[in-house]
């Protein structure tokens, strides 16, 4: 405080402050005062550093990776090198061992060894149409639709809830209805097509919905022929369950059973019908085991068709994986007769 009032004093006075740092100071005779502009910095007493108990030798790497980047500069490589000076080196564990297929406890084969396949006749050239039984045993529907798994009843029931908050509950009713509606219109359009009634096709091309299915399929439909069955009952005695095909045929040369659906929403991939391959691998055992039918099929093809008319995806099953649908089929109906 002293030397602050010092120099306020002598700052007053033009040429007293290079007076006085003019003085040499070899000379003893005049006093002088030695003026400093540093600033004295006082400090608590040093704390001790708790890093000091760290085992340097141990951590040496670490702690120089720490300590010598002010900002981080930490690559994959060196937090591995961080890790395995920490923790160690890491385990190692060989990939994951992928569990094997389930087998069906009651398995029998897609295609019936013992079917005797009769030869062609003259009036071959008729499409069958066997009435369904209504018996006792259920149908392909009804056994997909019981023995959905929790994620499929999910997200089914969350679509469900969210068309009813859109449409109300008298609407969503009628919404599905319709569907359905313009699902038996499709498929009785397509049996008058195979059947040459051309008038009956285009009565029921009259209907917009159904017309833009028609110009959806028409490029599939250009790649069918020998129709061999339409909308027919099948049955397999041995499983004893029943469903109605919509169609079997050849598609490009292969035996196929058709199985032609409705969508608001593209399908290009086989992944995208849901239980659909289930359905017509099941279709497929239950006719080669079906007295009624003559001929074995080992191929499948889903159509999807669009309201709009955009071009129909079809969807091939070629014998390999209809057999691979065909198991997962059996565990679907073993799942279904333990449960009922």
């Amino acid at each position: 405080l002293v030397r602050m009032q010092f120099l306020q004093i002598l700052s007053r006075k033009p040429g007293s402050l290079e007076v006085l740092f003019q003085i040499p100071f070899c000379q003893k005779q005049f006093p002088y005062t030695c003026l400093s502009t540093s600033v004295c910095v006082y400090s608590k007493k040093k704390k001790g550093n708790s890093y000091e108990q760290v085992d340097q030798e141990k951590y040496k790497n670490l702690i120089r990776s720490v300590t010598s980047y002010k900002t981080s500069a930490q690559t994959p490589e060196t937090i591995l090198e961080e890790d395995s000076l920490l923790y160690g080196p890491p385990a190692k564990h060989g990939p994951p061992v992928k569990a094997g297929t389930k087998t069906p406890k009651n398995w029998v084969p897609l295609i019936n060894p013992s079917k005797r396949i009769l030869p062609v006749s003259s009036d071959s050239n008729a499409p069958m149409k066997i009435g369904l039984q209504r018996t006792k045993m259920p149908s392909v529907t009804r056994i997909l639709q019981q023995t959905l798994s929790p994620q499929q009843v999910f997200y089914l029931e969350r679509w469900k809830q969210k068309m009813i908050e859109e449409l109300g509950k008298e609407g969503f009713e009628e919404y599905t209805k319709n569907l359905f509606l313009q699902g038996e219109l499709f498929h009785s359009a397509l049996e008058s097509l195979f059947l040459s009634e051309e008038a009956s096709a285009r009565d029921q091309g009259e209907d917009d919905a159904v017309a833009g299915y028609l110009s959806s399929v028409e490029h599939v439909l250009e790649d069918i022929s020998d129709v061999k069955a339409l909308e027919s009952g099948v049955l397999h005695e041995t499983l004893q369950y029943l469903g109605l095909v919509d169609c079997v045929a050849k598609y490009r040369g292969q035996l196929c059973v058709i199985d032609w659906k409705t969508s608001e929403k593209p399908k290009p991939f086989l992944e995208n019908t849901y239980d659909n391959p289930l359905q017509v691998a099941a279709y497929i055992g239950a006719i080669n085991h079906d007295a009624n039918y003559d001929f074995q099929v080992c191929c499948g093809l889903i159509v999807v068709a669009y309201k709009n008319g955009s071009p129909a995806h079809p969807h091939f099953m070629d014998p390999d994986l209809c057999s691979q649908y065909w198991n997962k089929w059996l565990l679907r109906l073993e799942k279904y007769m333990d449960k009922n």
